[in-house]
């Protein structure tokens, strides 16, 4: 009965539901993001750069995966959401890109063919999920990656002033918006579902990419 009473509260609120998964499964409780954000010792550049340049080999190219969302889904109100979604995740893409020019090469670290192919199989999870033809998944995926993001920029935005970049002012799409793009975006339990599918498997890419950073920290100790 519990059970049942929490798929039903999903049922009729799929935007909160949406919240407490990013909440559980997203990047905000990562120890190695908390680390980043607040690093300052002897390794903080490298493990800063590191981070940046790898942040930027997933989600540095364009279109990315809400340009590929927005393309792919039917003329509405989810897809007016997702093309303002794309021209403000825009900014953020761009500001990444530059911060990657200016914050200097990715340190040498151990293992660089193997990190390389998980950012080549990262990539292609992502773009398979903005194109998904399952009504819910791509817009899951896309609302997800804005949400989670929330968490990344500190980061970027602690590489930035150690390199002396300016932080632009952050104008992602706010929780209201998001919520009426889900509302209009599902209709029913199959969407729902494609939703939360979506979603999940982006916040399992961004975690195992703060794994990558983290193993790659580890293997620069000196």
């Amino acid at each position: 009965m519990a059970n049942n009473a929490v798929v039903d509260g999903e049922r009729a609120n799929p935007f909160a539901a949406q919240v407490a998964r990013v909440a559980a499964n997203g990047t905000s409780t990562h120890v190695h993001l908390a680390a980043l954000v607040s690093a300052t010792g002897a390794s903080a550049s490298r493990d800063l750069s590191d981070a940046v340049h790898l942040l930027c080999a997933v989600h540095g190219s364009h279109p990315g995966l809400t340009d590929f969302a927005h393309a792919n889904c039917p003329a509405g109100e989810a897809r007016d959401w997702l093309r303002d979604a794309a021209d403000a995740f825009e900014r953020e893409r761009l500001y990444l890109v530059r911060l990657t020019s200016a914050i200097g090469p990715m340190p040498s670290t151990a293992g660089a063919v193997q990190t390389e192919n998980a950012l080549l199989a990262q990539r292609r999870a992502i773009e398979t999920l903005a194109q998904s033809e399952r009504r819910g998944c791509a817009l899951g995926a896309a609302t997800a990656l804005i949400q989670d993001w929330r968490s990344f920029r500190p980061l970027l935005d602690h590489a930035a002033d150690r390199c002396g970049v300016e932080c632009p002012a952050f104008v992602l799409p706010d929780d209201d918006s998001i919520a009426a793009a889900i509302a209009a975006g599902t209709d029913g339990v199959a969407s729902e579902r494609a939703l939360a599918f979506g979603a999940e498997q982006l916040l399992l890419q961004h975690r195992g990419l703060l794994d990558l950073m983290e193993a790659r920290a580890g293997a620069r100790v000196d």
